[in-house]
């Protein structure tokens, strides 16, 4: 597999991990209560952090040829 591809991969998982945390954070905020909110919140702002650092780690790498 190419560097441009395992890349394009990264990125999808980086975006991945974007979208699962806005979702998360939903159903934190409007359908759970209590210490399940909080955890379920943990995991969404870890996942937050994660895909940010994948996508930056992708943008500042620079393009692959």
């Amino acid at each position: 597999m190419s560097e441009s591809m395992m890349n394009m991969w990264i990125s999808f998982a980086g975006m991945g991990l974007l979208i699962l945390a806005m979702g998360l954070v939903l159903l934190s905020r409007y359908k759970l209560k209590g210490v399940l909110s909080a955890i379920v919140t943990i995991l969404a702002y870890l996942s937050l952090i994660f895909g940010a650092i994948i996508i930056l780690y992708i943008v500042f790498s620079g393009p692959t040829a």
